[in-house]
């Protein structure tokens, strides 16, 4: 559908219409090991929200915890992922398309007028008119509330992973090219929840 790559906070006409909007973003896409997430999210009409919403990234780990809780109770939002075979098999950038249409189909179940606002300049592919917006995170809330989704959703996923893959230490790092987590492959050779085509460019054999 029609797509558009939009500056830093400039808006479509068509935004204003009678279409629900749809902040999209993933967590994820640079990691070594685990999946890609992404998140869609509807905010609430009001515009005023009793947490913090902005980039993921700007976010102590409790304020992603404490939005996120706050999100998932009063919004309308979906969750996608694509894991370490599949980012393997197909790449990272159709992955990371697959994950948000996954995200998307879940709100569309709600909503079936949409027009989506995606983080970044990438030219994915959706059933519905779409926009990317640079820094969308920072400068969109809907997008920013997606990045938080995404990111806290991903987070407790590569916890969980620790346990199975104890050697690799993804609670601390979340499967990330840290020191300590190229130590361990290094150590330990990779673990099946790893991307084997990421490595290739950090780890020399």
């Amino acid at each position: 559908m029609p797509h558009t790559i939009l500056a830093p906070g400039v808006r479509s006409i068509e935004q204003e219409a009678r279409c629900t909007i749809v902040g999209i973003d993933e967590a994820g896409r640079g990691a070594l090991a685990g999946p890609v997430v992404a998140a869609a999210c509807v905010l609430p009409e009001t515009g005023r929200f009793p947490v913090l919403i902005t980039d993921s990234k700007e976010m102590t780990p409790q304020e992603r915890e404490e939005s996120c809780a706050w999100l998932v109770r009063n919004c309308c939002f979906g969750v996608g992922m694509t894991d370490a075979a599949t980012i393997d098999r197909i790449g990272i950038v159709a992955s990371t398309e697959l994950a948000m249409q996954q995200a998307v189909a879940a709100v569309a179940k709600v909503h079936c007028e949409l027009y989506l606002l995606v983080d970044g300049r990438d030219g994915f592919w959706f059933d519905w008119p779409h926009s990317s917006i640079v820094h969308g995170d920072l400068l969109e809330p809907c997008i920013g509330a997606a990045s938080i989704i995404a990111k806290v959703t991903r987070d407790h996923l590569m916890v969980e992973a620790a346990k199975k893959f104890a050697k690799y230490g993804f609670e601390k790092h979340k499967g990330y090219g840290a020191p300590l987590h190229l130590a361990a492959i290094r150590k330990h050779g990779p673990s099946g929840f790893h991307r084997k085509t990421f490595l290739r460019a950090f780890i020399k054999n």
